[in-house]
């Protein structure tokens, strides 16, 4: 399979990884193109900051360019690779309160699109949809870390309840328990978070 059909073609993830593990630098560069967006996302939903979020992609992505033989075909690679960013992530949570990270960015990440454009017809509709972004991730925030987890990766990564079970260790039941139960504590904070932006 030549590096142009692999990129043509569905290749799986797991496929992929196979092929990085047996010397294929492509391989490894079309799983950064599948997963950075994906990943940011992931880590920007726990962390609310772009440059720490950025900066767990960048360490996930370089902990697989060292580390490729420790995939085994065992776990789904998608669960293998949100299990190290979520690792991370909350590494990250812990270090927050010690010290500021200085992040460099290597992965062409840019703060525009967190950003309102002034010159729109639109402006209006951007920044109702940035109040709403900024309640829900607020919102989120504000959970405990356990219900935080469960959310992001159910309703915003949108994983199976079976891939969950597997990041994080935990019974498929205790799974739809913590995410039934995150749902309704988000709710709440919605709830309270959007009538104290009306009042403001």
């Amino acid at each position: 399979m030549t590096n142009k059909s692999i990129q043509q073609s569905t290749v799986t993830d797991e496929e992929l990884i196979k092929r990085y593990q047996d010397g294929d630098l492509y391989a490894y560069d079309l799983i950064v193109r599948r997963y950075k967006d994906q990943l940011l996302n992931f880590a920007y939903r726990f962390l609310g900051n772009l440059e720490e979020s950025e900066d767990v992609v960048q360490e996930t992505f370089l902990r697989l360019y060292k580390n490729r033989h420790a995939y085994k075909q065992i776990a789904k690679f998608s669960t293998w690779i949100y299990t190290i960013a979520g690792n991370l992530a909350k590494t990250e949570l812990r270090k927050r309160k010690r010290r500021k990270l200085v992040s460099i960015s290597e992965l062409g990440f840019e703060e525009k699109e967190f950003e309102l454009e002034d010159n729109k017809a639109d402006t209006e509709q951007q920044a109702d949809s940035q109040l709403k972004e900024k309640i829900i991730q607020n919102a989120i925030e504000d959970l405990p870390f356990r219900f935080k987890q469960v959310i992001i990766l159910r309703d915003i990564q949108e994983l199976s309840y079976e891939d969950i079970s597997s990041i994080l260790r935990i019974p498929l039941g205790t799974v739809k328990s913590r995410v039934n139960r995150a749902r309704q504590r988000l709710q709440v904070l919605l709830k309270d978070l959007m009538s104290q932006e009306n009042r403001s």
